[in-house]
């Protein structure tokens, strides 16, 4: 179940490091830009820049069944 749920993760954690990356106009990243942009203003896609290489890292980790 691990490798199930650290991949999913990992794809996750990949899409938004990608999309803020070449800060994307598909609309699933314009919500999360826009919800974050609230607290994070200008530096919204910074921010989900780190956010996503985190998530794919602990993706990673659940998948090789370290954590």
């Amino acid at each position: 179940m691990n490798i199930l749920w650290g991949s999913l993760t990992a794809l996750i954690g990949l899409y938004i490091f990608v999309s803020a990356l070449i800060k994307s106009e598909f609309i699933v990243y314009k919500m999360l830009t826009a919800r974050a942009k609230l607290l994070w203003g200008e530096n919204v896609h910074t921010f989900l820049l780190i956010a996503g290489l985190l998530i794919t890292g602990f993706g990673s980790l659940f998948f090789s069944g370290i954590f």
